[in-house]
């Protein structure tokens, strides 16, 4: 086996079922239900029109610059998976631009995370289909590897391993991991229900903010008469 440069089959993968039910809760309200302790860091941002992303990953790691593996990764990506690629942040090369999207969008392919750099973002923007990057240049990429698939990455501390869920929107991205994904699911439906019920309070100003003065007192807070 070549470390540093092979390809692997995924053992497993999220649940396509759980993968929709994921689609109805923000991001936001998944990281809360994850104890605020997973994410991808602020500076990978959505660079398409909008909307939510969700899917299993397909984990690339990518020598920086170079985008051999990511061409491989779409051609074996299924429909729905989202390509997660660790190029280490590096944004001296674009790894992906339109091209690229176009055939991953024509695949089926969910969405695709870059750790590095996009081109054609003025296209890539105006788009539906999901993306995220860490910057923008218009110096293309090397095709020349090497590079990993399928195998366990980090991107800004969230560890991301082939067929974890991968959930994004306009706040970010998260990665749930494959054994937690049932769990986390319901907690964090549980949450956004209770908060599309404080929203109804707030909205007829009937919401409790006693907690913000007991708080404060419990953390010996002194408060002027």
């Amino acid at each position: 086996m070549s470390i540093g440069f092979r390809i692997l089959s995924r053992v497993r993968l999220v649940d396509r079922a759980l993968v929709e039910r994921y689609r109805a809760v923000p991001v936001a309200t998944v990281s809360d239900s994850m104890a605020r302790m997973s994410a991808s860091g602020s500076g990978l941002r959505p660079m398409y029109a909008g909307g939510t992303m969700a899917g299993p990953a397909l984990t690339v790691k990518a020598r920086p610059g170079d985008n051999l593996m990511v061409h491989k990764a779409l051609d074996m990506a299924e429909p729905g998976d989202i390509v997660v690629v660790d190029a280490a942040g590096d944004l001296t090369n674009a790894l992906i631009g339109e091209l690229m999207v176009a055939h991953a969008s024509q695949r089926g392919i969910g969405g695709i995370v870059i750790h590095g750099a996009v081109r054609d973002s003025a296209a890539l923007r105006q788009g539906s289909f999901p993306i995220f990057a860490a910057g923008i240049t218009h110096r293309g990429p090397y095709k020349d590897g090497p590079g990993e698939i399928n195998v366990p990455i980090a991107i800004e501390g969230m560890v991301i391993e082939p067929g974890d869920l991968v959930v994004g929107d306009a706040d970010g991205l998260v990665c749930v991991p494959f054994d937690d994904a049932a769990a986390v699911l319901v907690a964090a439906e549980h949450k956004f229900q209770a908060e599309q019920k404080q929203m109804e309070k707030i909205a007829t100003g009937t919401n409790d903010r006693s907690w913000v003065d007991d708080t404060l007192r419990r953390l010996g807070c002194e408060i002027a008469p």
